[in-house]
């Protein structure tokens, strides 16, 4: 129940900084938020590929640029 919670609150906190930090406006609601930075963060541990599962200033930042590498490809891609 605490890994839920955790991922939804990781995921709001990821996707808010990866939509503060992409370059201009990033439209989208509170549950898009979130599932954008729980993409990012999986898309991080798909590249990184450390089985890790410890708190990292190096992981917040990779799952940071998950996200905004996920709104790049879905700006390509018209999508949203």
């Amino acid at each position: 129940m605490f890994n839920i919670i955790g991922a939804i609150i990781s995921g709001l906190i990821i996707g808010w900084l990866a939509r503060w930090v992409y370059p201009g406006a990033v439209p989208m609601g509170w549950i898009s938020t979130i599932l954008l930075g729980i993409g990012g963060s999986l898309v991080a541990g798909l590249v990184t590929s450390r089985g890790s599962r410890d708190f990292s200033r190096a992981g917040c930042l990779a799952s940071i640029l998950g996200a905004i590498a996920l709104i790049f490809i879905g700006r390509l891609l018209h999508i949203g």
